[in-house]
């Protein structure tokens, strides 16, 4: 359901690349619909209803790639008992997140947030290292982006209250949280960008500690307009006997993007490369889609990235938020 750019730039590749067969797409712009259905060997619905009985007759999932603002009004009218892989974010902020999960509770609808950052190749591998204890405990991750996003791509988010951390380091904060889990303190700063006045905040960094021996920075810089050489797109994780760096490549020349790596040093070695099998778009977007199909067949009872984590997602964006319309003022000089 939908038939933007993300989808057709990831979500059709990445269920191409799973064998998952999609059955039919459906969005308001029908002749924007049938373009992409005519570019990827599907169908096209002109009507909603037609769209969700035949998801229903054929025991289908639902993949609603819709803005957030769209959201509960699609959970209202999907079918009730439905399996449903909802764009992330999980809804414009955490009160909107909290009526997605009434509204998914009380139509009994199942299903996951689309946070696949944590399911790119690099990122599993990554988490790999750290599970087998490759560099030891963790201490610092740092995620730091510096790149030129053109937000011109996506016009809906025009006049949005909340922008940046909501519709970009989310990623990154999600990610966070899979590695760390949910930090204890967290500080946020964001900023505007001159060249970008028709959005809200266009950048932004976030502290979080866990605990007095863990830490996690995420930062953000799109307007970075220099040739390439000192842009930026990695994950960092620091262990008490390595460091992890893995390139989020997509990024650096965006929805082109470069290969994603990543590379480990144990104990202060030389840095080896570690193989990856494709890059974060679009191949991480098969982890939420594979996961979500074994929930609906009865795979898997629980899975990664349901709602409920998507919630304590939402809720660590709503303290960013939060922290950065607070602050500390610096004092006056005295008289």
């Amino acid at each position: 359901m939908g038939a933007g750019s993300i989808v057709r730039d990831a979500h059709l590749p990445a269920y191409r690349n799973a064998a998952f067969p999609v059955a039919g797409i459906f969005d308001l712009d029908a002749a924007r619909a049938r373009a992409l259905a005519r570019e990827f060997g599907t169908r096209a619905f002109d009507h909603r209803d037609a769209f969700f009985a035949e998801c229903v007759a054929n025991h289908g999932v639902l993949d609603l790639a819709l803005p957030p603002s769209a959201v509960a009004g699609a959970l209202r009218t999907v079918p009730e008992h439905s399996f449903v892989l909802v764009q992330k974010p999980f809804g414009l902020d955490l009160a909107d997140a909290t009526e997605l999960m009434r509204i998914a509770r009380t139509r009994s609808i199942r299903g996951a947030v689309n946070f696949q950052l944590r399911h790119a190749p690099c990122v599993r591998g990554a988490r790999d290292l750290i599970a087998r204890g490759e560099v030891g405990e963790v201490v610092d991750v740092e995620v730091r982006v510096v790149c030129r996003m053109p937000w011109e791509t996506w016009p809906f988010i025009i006049g949005m209250p909340r922008m940046e951390i909501l519709m970009h380091s989310i990623h990154y904060l999600d990610l966070v949280r899979a590695i760390c889990g949910d930090p204890d303190r967290v500080w946020s700063a964001i900023a505007r960008h001159p060249l970008a006045e028709r959005i809200a905040e266009a950048r932004s960094t976030t502290v979080m500690t866990f605990g007095p021996m863990k830490r996690a920075v995420v930062t953000s810089y799109h307007h970075h307009a220099a040739p390439e050489g000192h842009d930026a797109s990695h994950l960092r994780v620091e262990g008490t006997r390595g460091t992890i760096v893995a390139r989020l490549g997509v990024n650096l020349d965006y929805p082109r993007g470069r290969p994603d790596t990543l590379e480990i040093s144990r104990d202060g070695g030389g840095w080896e490369r570690v193989a990856v099998r494709g890059n974060w778009f679009p191949h991480a977007f098969e982890g939420p889609m594979g996961n979500l199909q074994r929930l609906a067949t009865g795979v898997a009872r629980t899975i990664e990235s349901d709602f409920d984590d998507g919630w304590r997602t939402m809720a660590l964006v709503e303290t960013c938020y939060k922290s950065a319309a607070g602050g500390e003022q610096m004092p006056e000089l005295p008289t």
